[in-house]
């Protein structure tokens, strides 16, 4: 046995073993999977943009008039009428002085964080950040600090620490706005009140806060209050904005700096037109449609009240994102696997994208999603749960009642 089919066998073993499952047709509330018709009840397609006609037609107009690629990358070629309109409307949507385009979010953040600090700097991060952001980290060479997971008091304990220790270079705080695995929310006030106190840099991920809270769908910081407080907003098109690429708001002179250091987009082809065409068509329609915000909200409130009505323990938070914990990533995933036969596709998380112990099926809802698909999927999750052993086998009734 080679070296790499013993490592294919170890991950097996342990319920680690990925594969890629086949989706055919567009991303919405049911989609053919391998051949199967499910609920999709684990896509980033938060507010059902990716297949909206108008996104998907601005999308081909865009490859009839631009073409389906860039040609090159932002420095040289690579940068269009079309990627500058998006750059302005995003400005003005994230209540900044100018933006900048990536190709992807994790393009975004490794080159936002590398460019920002170096050797000699200090990075503060949330421990439960994305990993592009972790890598960002070790990319910059910077030395990376981890606090507490939104913990305020053990983030200032480190700065504190770090100042004892004559680290006198740069400091920058990086952190997710909403947390990719567990739908909660950085404390975002006190961070801003911190990094100024501090004298450090703030840079947030929105990629899971736009289109999802504050006011139009602004994201997290607006929700906060706190448009134009912070130093890089980094936001991705690739979810509630149903396109791909990335983005970071900023002021004029951060954006400056971004576009002469930070290698990812320096180095990268440019986003294709498609996919900006799309994205400016998904902007005109959540700024247009701010209803559709409300919508998730209530579809993810109700999804949590019929997961609790099942017996199982979901966060209180007021996100898209719903954790089910399982713990076992074995055991994950069986209950991913039974929900599926039933015609519900939850995906199974398992480390390292979560740490040991805490696998579990990640649940995101969209506004697409009717209250009755919302509330059949919670019964095939309770009863998936129930086989599994995560729930005793008692009615749901029963359970909550004891």
């Amino acid at each position: 046995m080679s070296d790499i089919e013993r490592s294919l066998a170890e991950l097996q073993a342990t319920g680690l073993y990925r594969r890629l499952r086949l989706v055919s047709g567009p991303q919405g509330p049911h989609v053919t999977l391998d051949g199967e018709s499910v609920l999709l009840l684990c896509s980033n397609n938060y507010l059902g943009l990716a297949e909206h006609p108008r996104v998907r037609e601005a999308a081909a107009e865009a490859a009839l008039r631009w073409g389906a690629g860039a040609g090159g990358s932002r420095l040289v070629s690579g940068t269009m009428t079309i990627h500058r309109r998006l750059e302005e409307r995003l400005t003005a949507f994230e209540g900044t002085e100018a933006c900048v385009l990536f190709g992807s979010g994790y393009l975004a953040n490794v080159g936002v964080i590398s460019a920002l600090a170096g050797r000699g700097d200090v990075v503060f991060s949330d421990r439960l950040n994305h990993a592009s952001i972790i890598d960002g980290c070790r990319l910059s060479r910077a030395e990376t600090v981890v606090y507490e997971h939104l913990d305020t008091d053990s983030l200032v304990w480190q700065l504190r620490r770090a100042r004892e220790r004559s680290r006198t270079g740069k400091r920058v705080i990086v952190t997710d706005t909403v947390f990719s695995m567990d739908g909660d929310i950085a404390p975002l006030v006190e961070l801003v009140e911190i990094a100024r106190r501090w004298c450090a840099r703030l840079v947030v991920d929105e990629a899971h806060g736009t289109g999802v809270l504050g006011p139009g769908g602004r994201g997290a910081v607006a929700d906060a209050g706190l448009e134009g407080e912070i130093d890089v907003v980094v936001g991705t098109l690739g979810k509630a904005l149903g396109s791909y690429g990335a983005y970071a708001c900023a002021s004029t002179a951060m954006t400056r700096l971004l576009i002469n250091r930070a290698r990812s987009l320096i180095f990268s082809t440019a986003p294709p037109p498609p996919a900006i065409g799309a994205a400016l068509a998904a902007l005109e329609l959540l700024e247009q449609q701010p209803e559709l915000v409300g919508t998730l909200r209530e579809r993810s409130a109700l999804l949590r009240r019929a997961l609790a009505a099942e017996g199982l323990s979901v966060p209180s938070e007021r996100t898209q994102i719903i954790p089910v914990l399982v713990g076992d990533p074995q055991r994950a995933m069986r209950m991913c696997e039974l929900a599926l036969a039933r015609g519900v596709f939850a995906q199974a998380i398992r480390p390292p994208t979560v740490p040991d112990g805490t696998s579990r099926l990640r649940l995101a809802v969209m506004a697409s999603h009717t209250p009755a698909e919302l509330a059949e999927a919670a019964r095939v999750l309770g009863d998936a749960a129930r086989e599994v052993g995560l729930l005793d086998r008692a009615g749901a009734g029963e359970r909550q009642a004891a």
